[in-house]
C-alpha cells in the first residue's frame, strides 16, 4: 500500500522514538543489573561481616559482662543463620550454633572461645572471599554493560543520523524538482517534466505537473504556428499596401515597417524592426523628421532619381489601456502633377481671359457715356447688368491668378515699412459703396501711436477688404461693422468685428481651406478668398485666425510683424 506524505512523517518519527526507547531499554536493563548485584553483596554478604563482627564483640565484652555478651551474641548468631548466602557457611553456622550453647550453658573455658572465634573468622573470610568473587563478577559485568551500551548507541546513533540525512531528502526532493520545474515553465520551457515514482502526493503533483506541461507545450506549439501564420498574413497585408507604412508600439519599439516604407527610408528591415525610435531617429534623418509631431505638412524625397511628395498620417491604434501607432507616408506624387498642371491652366486660362473682360469692362463703360449715345432705361439696366456680371468675372480671374500664385510659390512680395491706418482706410474706401448700399456702418478704431508694419500694403489692403467684403455680405441691414488695430507685443493685429449670425466652431478650422463653405450658407463665393488671405499674411511672417459664435457675430484678424 503506497503511504502518503503524512504516513512518512508519522513512521519516521516512530522509528526514531523506537531507537530512542531501544537505547533507553538497554541502559535500563545494565543498571538495573549493576544495581541488583550491589544489593546481593551488600544483604548476602556485608550482613554476615556485620553479625559476625557484633559476635567477636560479644566474646569479648564476657568476662566483665556475660550475660548480656550472650544475649547480644544469640541476636547476632540467628541473624546469620537467616541470612546463609554462600557454600558451606551454614555448616560453619551450624559449628559455631554449637560450642555457642555450650558456652550459654556455663561452659566458658578458653578452648570453647577460641572455636566459637575460630568458626566467626571462617564466616568472615568465607563473605569476604565473596564479596571479593561478586565484585568481580560486578565489574566484568559493568564492562559488559558498558560495551553492550556503547556498541547499541554507536549503532542508534549511526541508524538515526543516516536517518536523519536521508529522511528530509524524501521531503525536499520532490519539493525541489518542482521549485526547479515550475521556474522552467516560467522561462517557457514547456518541455519540462518531473519524474517521481513514488505513490504518494508528491507523484500525483509530478502527474499533474506533466500533464500540465504537456497541455501547455501542445497550447504553445498551436499558438506559435497560429502567430507565425498571424504574422506572416500581417506582413502579407501590410507589404501589399500602396502606402508606406510603420508600426509603433506603446513603448516607442518599431513593430514593422513595409517594403515601400524601407524603400523610402533606405533600410532594411532587420535594421529597423524591433529597435526603438530614438535609435533609428539618431542615425536616419527622414526617420528623425518623421517623429516630429508638427511636421505633418507636405514633403518631398527623392526615389529612383525622382521628386515624390508624401503627407503624414498618425493613426492611434488604441487597444484596451495600451495605445499604439501607426504613421501612413501617402504618395500624392501624381495628385501634385496634376495639381500642378491644374495651377498652370488655371493660370493660363485666367490671364487669357482677363483681357478680353478688361476690354468689354471698357466697351461697357463707353455705352453708358452719353457722348456715344442715348440709351433707353432698358438698354442702360442691361448694360448695368453686364457690367456687374463682367466686375464679378474680373474680381473672380483675379482670385484665380492669386490662387495660382500661392500654389505654384511664387508669391511676389514687396515687403515695405508702411502706416497700418492707410491699410485700413484703403480697404474701407474699396468698400464704401457696397456698406452703403445695406445701410451698414464701418467703425474703425485706430490708436495714435500705433506703430509701423512690414508688410506687403496691396497684398495686405486685398485681405482687409477680403474681410470687409464677407462682414459686409453676411452683416444684417442697418448694423454696424468695426475694423480696428492694436499692436500686441512685436506684432500688429487687424481685426474685422461683424454682428452677423456666427459661425458655429466645428468650422473654424476649415474656413481657410480652399473652396470650403459653411454649410447651410445662404451667400455663395468661390470659397478661395479666406484660403488666398492665409497664404498672403503666412507668406509675410505672419498668423490669421478667426473667432465666432453662433448668434454672436464674428470676428477675422491677422497680425503682421511690427516694423
Amino acid at each position: 500500500m503506497a503511504l502518503n506524505i503524512k504516513n512518512k512523517i508519522w513512521l519516521g518519527t516512530f522509528f526514531l522514538f523506537v531507537l530512542l526507547l531501544l537505547m533507553g531499554g538497554v541502559s535500563i536493563f545494565y543498571m538495573l543489573q549493576l544495581q541488583n548485584d550491589s544489593k546481593n553483596i551488600l544483604r548476602d554478604n556485608y550482613e554476615s561481616l556485620s553479625y559476625s563482627h557484633d559476635m567477636q564483640q560479644s566474646l569479648l565484652s564476657a568476662p566483665s559482662a556475660y550475660s548480656q555478651s550472650v544475649k547480644a551474641f544469640a541476636i547476632a548468631l540467628n541473624k546469620q543463620q537467616n541470612n546463609i548466602t554462600e557454600k558451606g557457611e551454614k555448616k560453619i553456622t551450624d559449628s559455631l550454633a554449637f560450642y555457642f550453647n555450650a558456652f550459654k550453658n556455663g561452659d566458658t573455658t578458653e578452648a570453647i572461645i577460641k572455636k566459637q572465634q575460630g568458626f566467626i573468622q571462617e564466616i568472615l573470610v568465607l563473605n569476604m572471599n565473596a564479596i571479593r568473587l561478586k565484585n568481580d563478577k560486578a565489574e566484568k559485568s559493568a564492562d559488559k554493560a558498558l560495551t553492550i551500551i556503547l556498541v547499541t548507541g554507536s549503532f542508534v546513533f549511526l541508524i538515526s543520523f543516516t536517518f536523519l540525512l536521508n529522511f528530509p531528502s524524501v521531503i525536499t526532493r520532490p519539493v525541489t524538482q518542482l521549485t526547479a520545474a515550475i521556474k522552467a515553465i516560467n522561462e517557457k520551457k514547456y518541455d519540462q517534466r518531473i519524474y517521481i515514482e513514488t505513490k504518494d502526493e508528491f507523484g500525483n503533483l509530478a502527474n499533474a505537473f506533466n500533464e500540465m506541461a504537456e497541455k501547455l507545450e501542445y497550447f504553445e506549439s498551436s499558438n506559435l504556428n497560429k502567430l507565425m501564420f498571424e504574422k506572416s498574413r500581417a506582413e502579407a497585408v501590410i507589404n501589399s499596401l500602396k502606402d508606406a507604412s510603420i508600426g509603433i508600439d506603446k513603448d516607442n519599439t518599431i513593430l514593422f515597417a513595409n517594403k515601400q516604407a524601407l524603400q523610402l527610408l533606405g533600410l532594411q528591415a532587420d535594421e529597423i524592426v524591433g529597435k526603438t525610435v530614438n535609435e533609428i531617429s539618431r542615425r536616419n534623418d527622414l526617420f528623425r523628421y518623421l517623429m516630429e509631431d508638427e511636421n505633418s505638412k507636405l514633403f518631398k524625397a527623392v526615389i529612383d532619381n525622382r521628386e515624390n511628395f508624401f503627407t503624414k498620417e498618425i493613426i492611434e491604434v488604441t487597444e484596451g489601456e495600451t495605445k499604439n501607432k501607426v504613421i501612413v507616408l501617402k504618395n500624392i506624387t501624381s495628385y501634385k502633377e496634376l495639381d500642378a498642371a491644374k495651377t498652370n491652366f488655371i493660370a493660363t486660362v485666367s490671364h487669357e481671359l482677363k483681357t478680353p473682360l478688361a476690354s468689354s469692362d471698357l466697351s461697357l463703360k463707353l455705352l453708358l457715356d452719353e457722348r456715344t449715345g442715348s440709351l433707353s432705361v432698358s438698354q442702360k439696366e442691361l448694360i448695368e447688368n453686364l457690367k456687374d456680371d463682367n466686375s464679378r468675372m474680373l474680381k473672380i480671374l483675379s482670385e484665380l491668378l492669386n490662387m495660382s500664385q500661392v500654389e505654384s510659390g511664387r508669391i511676389q512680395l514687396n515687403i515695405q515699412k508702411i502706416y497700418p491706418g492707410e491699410i485700413i482706410e484703403n480697404a474701407v474706401q474699396s468698400v464704401a459703396v457696397s456698406a452703403k448700399e445695406k445701410e451698414i456702418r464701418i467703425v474703425t478704431e485706430i490708436p495714435g501711436n500705433i506703430p509701423f508694419i512690414e508688410a506687403d500694403a496691396d497684398k495686405t489692403t486685398w485681405v482687409l477688404n477680403n474681410f470687409l467684403s464677407n462682414a459686409i455680405k453676411y452683416s444684417p441691414q442697418n448694423s454696424s461693422i468695426e475694423i480696428s488695430a492694436q499692436q500686441k507685443d512685436s506684432t500688429v493685429v487687424f481685426s474685422v468685428t461683424d454682428h452677423g449670425q456666427g459661425i458655429d466652431e466645428e468650422y473654424h478650422p476649415r474656413l481657410f481651406e480652399r473652396y470650403f463653405q459653411v454649410p447651410g450658407s445662404k451667400e455663395k463665393g468661390t470659397g478661395l478668398g479666406l484660403a488666398i488671405s492665409k497664404e498672403f499674411i503666412e507668406a509675410q511672417q505672419g498668423r490669421i485666425w478667426v473667432e465666432s459664435e453662433i448668434g454672436k457675430g464674428s470676428v477675422f484678424s491677422f497680425a503682421l510683424p511690427v516694423h
